[in-house]
């Protein structure tokens, strides 16, 4: 069973908002699962568990950044190209990764196959997008997971777009997301999402229950 560890967009602008770091678009209470997704960041690098770790890394001439926002489709500025609010939290903090920018023309194969972390960057809200992610489809053709265990943020926009996008990808690949290590946009429907997931097959499960399904 070859498992892949999915880390979603666990970026400072994201997921911190206190008095040592003001998120551009904080997600309400995202710091309550920082300790889940710690203990998944140990696990993965315990059993050698190669994951795959997204990263929202925009442009001001970004599609969804704007400056008067729906907060739908588009949203203000955040995960900057060069700022700290794009860099992982220490919790998710990707050790040695290979790194593939949504801008660079291709990638190094035999990069992917040797590194434990990816890191794919992105220019859009779906992983899966052809020009805000490229390159995630010819990733995943060399990885080929039987097994995907899927966390971060945000539950109902990004985690959303990565779950659809893995269950698309190939017939037969199992589709894990680890409740209580993602965190939802409260203005935005949770129920409807968890349940069309439910619908397709995903299964549901804690942290405490990975290491009966991380092999």
């Amino acid at each position: 069973m070859n498992v892949l560890f999915w880390n979603v967009d666990t970026q400072y602008d994201f997921m911190r908002d206190d008095s040592s770091f003001h998120g551009a678009l904080a997600i309400a209470d995202a710091h309550q699962i920082e300790g889940d997704l710690e203990f998944l960041t140990e696990l993965a690098a315990k059993h050698g568990i190669k994951v795959v770790n997204t990263k929202d890394y925009h442009t001001l001439q970004s599609r969804e950044i704007s400056h008067d926002p729906d907060f739908k489709t588009t949203f203000p500025p955040h995960c900057l190209r060069g700022t700290l609010g794009a860099r992982y939290i220490p919790a998710t903090e990707p050790e040695n990764p290979y790194t593939i920018d949504w801008k660079e023309v291709d990638f190094d194969l035999t990069k992917v196959q040797r590194h434990r972390n990816i890191v794919l960057c992105k220019d859009e809200f779906d992983i899966f997008h052809p020009s805000g992610a490229p390159h995630t489809p010819k990733v995943l053709e060399v990885l080929l997971p039987d097994r995907v265990m899927v966390y971060g943020v945000a539950t109902n926009v990004c985690v959303d777009y990565a779950v659809c996008g893995l269950l698309n990808f190939r017939r037969g690949v199992e589709v894990y997301v680890l409740r209580d290590a993602i965190k939802e946009l409260p203005h935005l429907p949770l129920d409807a999402t968890l349940d069309a997931w439910r619908d397709a097959g995903v299964q549901l499960i804690t942290t405490k229950e990975v290491l009966k399904y991380a092999s």
